[in-house]
């Protein structure tokens, strides 16, 4: 029996919170892959002035349109912007 991984029927169903859980992974491995640093640096960091729920999760519908690349790099200008502020 063949396995037809292109069949509706076997595609994984997730939850939204799943898929924004993923995109705030995403968001967080592109931004320390372009930082040169480790992803728990970058979460630390995004935690710390609240970008993830104050800027990523509101605009999820927007940014995730953009490649990867993009939300890195308009997220280090953010994330560099914000901790100015504190």
């Amino acid at each position: 029996m063949s396995l037809n991984l292109y069949n509706m029927d076997n595609l994984l169903q997730i939850s939204k919170t799943q898929e924004l859980m993923a995109f705030i992974a995403t968001c967080i491995e592109a931004t320390a892959r372009v930082l040169g640093t480790s992803y728990k640096t970058v979460f630390e960091r995004m935690k710390r002035v609240k970008l993830i729920d104050d800027y990523i999760l509101p605009n999820y519908e927007v940014l995730h349109s953009e490649s990867r690349d993009n939300i890195a790099k308009g997220l280090i200008e953010c994330l560099n912007k914000w901790e100015e502020k504190k």
